[in-house]
């Protein structure tokens, strides 16, 4: 039996996974990751805390196993994406702590690069919009705001990379500083046709291009990890973003398929084959994966904040002990009595892009309760998740039957059928709803030999529930006429 080592470092924790070649888990080890927000909008954590988690993860993950790390066939390695690093060459110590995907430090950079008129050309180019939420921009603040950031750059004493450069690099004692095409792909720098860094937009916003990594397949070989961690070197033969890694870990390999991820954010990605969609409706294009130099892509939908609501209603607010709690209150309403929370706590994601807008609760009466307030944070997830959907029906006007779903919140039984109801739509979980992590090995996989094709890959999958929509056409309505008066009021 050949087993997978899986690498998950997301947005509010570090994971190691081990799976067998047919995609069972056997065991993980989680960390927490500290988020810190220094200012209004801002977001980071600790680069060093991230590596150290690393370690810890796959050392308890292999204990738990009992296996030898001889029996570990490959790693994969998936990440929280567009999250921005700059490192000395030389120690690998960075020069910044690591400016998270969700951080809007760089708003008004990116209203003054809207005023000089290069929206089209970013869209056309990277698929992207002109946003904080990508790399770009974050690099951009750092080289002109930590001293000496630009002649060190010039002088190539440092590199730049998304999570998970900076963990391959630190694998492989910095002798592989590369990135894969889905990771590159949300930088705002990368041209999604031609295959590489765009050489007029690393003009434009004075990014030298010695900064940036190599860029290989999906399922390239990365290096070994080096024997002076574990005792053994293991190849290094995937790397993925944590949501193009899900649309993976759920089989959405056909044009049309599609999969919504609930973490920290929520994640909607359509797979549309070898088409780019250039969206009408404010969404993006994205590399879905590449493989032997062949590019599948798809269309994405970023919610800012979907699990975070549960984290603030427990860590803030107070008003639960646990994110169980939520189906249970939830479960006691017919509706909210007219609250409705918007979760802009770092500006609205898509469709609206608006980096300037702040959470709001509304409709509130003496009557209000925690359950309230609690259903109000559920709904708004499922209610963001609706407008990506109905913008991403106008530009792929013919997706799937099914929407197969993942991540934590996924758990939520009420939530999924809210979802389905509110949808009017399929609803699918699989029995591993851990799909990024084993999209990161299922990759890893294929790149060892284990697998031949993702057809092969396919069988992996199996459903876990079905939720069928059972509301009827005027509730549904009604709930989410009451969320578009609410977004207009703050957006």
């Amino acid at each position: 039996m050949k087993y997978i080592l899986a690498i998950d470092q997301g947005t509010s924790s570090t994971r190691a996974f081990i799976f067998t070649s047919s995609g069972a888990e056997v065991c993980f080890h989680a960390r927490t990751l500290h988020e810190k927000y220094p200012h209004d909008g801002w977001v980071e954590q600790d680069p060093l805390e991230m590596w150290n988690n690393i370690l810890v993860c796959i050392k308890e993950a292999l204990l738990k196993s009992k296996f030898s790390i001889q029996q570990i066939a490959s790693i994969g390695i998936t990440n929280q994406r567009e999250s921005t690093i700059i490192w000395d060459k030389k120690t690998g110590t960075p020069i910044f702590p690591c400016i998270v995907w969700s951080d809007r430090r760089t708003a008004q950079l990116c209203g003054q690069l809207q005023k000089d008129k290069i929206n089209e050309m970013i869209q056309e180019k990277t698929g992207l919009l002109i946003d904080p939420y990508f790399s770009a921009t974050k690099i951009m603040w750092l080289l002109d705001h930590i001293p000496n950031a630009r002649k060190r750059t010039e002088n190539g004493e440092l590199l730049f990379g998304t999570i998970d450069s900076y963990i391959l690099w630190h694998l492989t004692k910095g002798k592989v500083h590369a990135t894969d095409a889905t990771n590159a792909s949300r930088t705002m720098l990368f041209n999604i046709h031609d295959q590489r860094w765009d050489d007029e937009i690393l003009q434009k916003l004075n990014i030298p291009e010695k900064l940036l990594p190599t860029v290989l397949d999906t399922n390239a070989f990365f290096g070994t990890m080096d024997k002076e961690f574990f005792g053994h070197e293991i190849p290094i033969t995937a790397m993925i973003g944590d949501q193009q890694s899900a649309l993976v870990g759920q089989a959405c390999f056909q044009p049309g398929t599609q999969k919504i991820t609930f973490g920290t954010g929520c994640f909607v990605l359509l797979n549309t084959g070898n088409q780019i969609i250039k969206s009408k409706h404010r969404l993006l294009s994205t590399i879905a994966y590449r493989l032997q130099g062949k590019v599948t892509y798809a269309l994405e939908g970023s919610v800012f904040s979907a699990g975070i609501i549960v984290k603030w209603l427990r860590d803030k607010l107070k008003m639960i002990a646990s994110s169980q709690e939520t189906e249970m209150l939830a479960q006691k309403l017919k509706d909210t009595g007219g609250v409705y929370l918007v979760p802009a706590f770092t500006g609205l994601g898509a469709p609206y892009w608006n980096p300037n807008a702040r959470a709001a609760l509304l409709g509130m009466t003496n009557n209000t309760g925690v359950e309230h307030i609690v259903r109000a944070g559920l709904e708004s997830v499922v209610y963001q998740t609706k407008d990506l959907l109905t913008a991403m029906i106008q530009d792929y006007p013919q997706p799937g039957s099914y929407i197969r779903v993942d991540g934590g919140m996924t758990n939520n039984n009420w939530l999924m059928q809210f979802l389905a109801d509110l949808l009017d739509q399929t609803i699918d979980r699989p029995t591993c709803i851990e799909t990024t992590a084993l999209g990161a090995a299922l990759m890893a996989a294929l790149g060892a030999g284990i697998y031949s094709s993702l057809e092969e890959i396919a069988t992996a999958w199996k459903l876990d529930k079905q939720f069928m929509p059972a509301m009827d056409q005027n509730s549904r309505e009604n709930f989410y006429n009451g969320w578009k008066s609410a977004i207009r009021l703050i957006n």
